[in-house]
């Protein structure tokens, strides 16, 4: 990247309030992750604690932010099964946020390992 092209990044980014910081660095990060050539480390999921009364809907909106670093398209089939379990077959939201939960810790895990590479 060109010399003037950094810079006037990092002015956009000093221009931003907090709140559109945080999301321009998910963003860096995202795409960071897709590109061919990696070179910083994988960022740390951003664990929230789970709500004792927490829905479906809820618990994938949290663990999106939670794992701001993962392709849900990549999680959208699996996803929408393990919903379609709750709503369409009665499934208890809290059996199937467990496995929502450990759907997004797989594919962080999977990101890791392809990282190692």
């Amino acid at each position: 990247m060109a010399e003037k092209q950094k810079k006037q990044l990092l002015q956009y980014f000093e221009g931003l309030d907090d709140n559109r910081r945080v999301a321009l660095m998910e963003y860096a990060d995202f795409l960071y992750q897709r590109s061919e050539k990696k070179q910083l480390p994988l960022s740390e999921p951003q664990m929230t604690t789970r709500p004792d009364q927490e829905s479906v809907v809820g618990a994938i909106k949290r663990l999106s932010e939670s794992y701001a670093m993962l392709d849900k398209q990549a999680m959208l089939h699996e996803l929408s099964g393990l919903m379609a379990q709750h709503m369409l077959q009665g499934r208890p939201a809290s059996e199937v946020i467990d496995d929502i939960e450990a759907a997004f810790a797989a594919q962080y895990q999977r990101l890791l390992d392809k990282q190692e590479r």
